[in-house]
């Protein structure tokens, strides 16, 4: 099972790949799914208590 600090680091990879599609789109579309999947993303990595329990 992973530890709680894999799961972060997947957490803030998928963070940088958005931003990184963010930057070379204009598409309104696709900007508003970005911001959602942050937003998702963001509850999972700030959630409490902590998604894996020590």
């Amino acid at each position: 099972m992973p530890t709680e600090k894999e799961i972060n680091n997947y957490l803030f990879d998928q963070l940088s790949i958005l931003e990184r599609i963010e930057a070379v789109t204009d598409d309104e579309k696709a900007l508003k799914q970005i911001e959602l999947e942050r937003k998702q993303i963001n509850r999972k990595l700030y959630q409490k208590p902590p998604l894996i329990s020590e």
